[in-house]
């Protein structure tokens, strides 16, 4: 799969630099597979959840969420957030 884009990931790890040693094995797994499916991606990252058509996946031991909108059928992932748990929890993305 194709992530648009990675500099989401990175600048978010300027700010959290613990953040990102699992945010860069997270867009590791990403690229290197082909999820046909919900089915396919959750049985690869088990913590998703589905929030309306977004994606949430629990990042690095539930500390960070990272909200994206995954086309299947074009194989990409478009990143539209990454936050702590604390700002996730206080809906900041929904805005």
């Amino acid at each position: 799969m194709k992530i648009i884009s990675n500099s989401a990931l990175r600048s978010f790890s300027i700010e959290n630099p613990q953040a990102d040693e699992p945010l860069q094995g997270w867009r590791r797994v990403i690229e290197k597979n082909r999820f046909a499916n919900w089915a396919e991606l959750k049985a690869a990252f088990n913590t998703i959840d589905k929030v309306g058509d977004l994606t949430v996946f629990d990042i690095g031991g539930n500390k960070y969420r990272l909200i994206a909108h995954i086309r299947f059928e074009k194989q990409i992932v478009y990143i539209k957030a990454v936050l702590g748990h604390r700002d996730y929890d206080k809906g900041v993305w929904k805005s």
